[in-house]
C-alpha cells in the first residue's frame, strides 16, 4: 500500500507514461503512413495498373510483404494496448488515494469523536 503522501508522485509518473507512450504512438503513425505514403507512390507510378481494384491490389499486396510496416503495425497494436493498461493503472491510482483520503478523514473524524466524548465524560 502506497503512502497517501506518496500518491501525487505515482500518480504524476502514472500521467507521464501516458504522455510517452501517445508521443510513441504518434510516431509510430507517422511512420505508417510513410510505408502507406511509398506504396501509393509505387502504384501510382506504374502503368500496368489499369483500374482503382488493381490499384487497390498492389498497394494491399505490397504493404502485406513488407515485413518492416508489419512490425510497426504490431508495434502500433502494442503501444495501444500498454496505453490502455497505463489510462486504467493511472486511474487505479487515482481512485486509491481518492479511497485514502477518506480512510485519513475518517480517521481524524473518530479521533476528534472520541475527545469529544472524553470531554464530556471529563478526562
Amino acid at each position: 500500500m502506497i503512502e497517501l503522501s506518496d500518491y501525487p508522485l505515482a500518480i504524476s509518473q502514472a500521467a507521464q507514461r501516458i504522455a510517452e507512450l501517445d508521443y510513441e504512438l504518434s510516431a509510430m503513425r507517422q511512420l505508417i503512413n510513410a510505408f502507406e505514403g511509398r506504396a501509393d507512390m509505387m502504384v501510382a507510378a506504374s502503368s500496368q495498373l489499369r483500374n482503382e481494384v488493381q490499384r487497390r491490389a498492389r498497394r494491399f499486396e505490397l504493404l502485406q510483404f513488407n515485413q518492416e510496416y508489419q512490425k510497426a503495425l504490431d508495434l502500433l497494436t502494442q503501444l495501444n494496448t500498454e496505453k490502455a493498461n497505463a489510462i486504467a493503472y493511472l486511474e487505479y491510482l487515482r481512485n486509491q488515494f481518492s479511497v485514502a483520503k477518506l480512510e485519513a478523514r475518517l480517521a481524524i473524524a473518530q479521533q476528534l469523536a472520541g475527545l469529544e466524548a472524553r470531554e464530556l465524560v471529563g478526562f
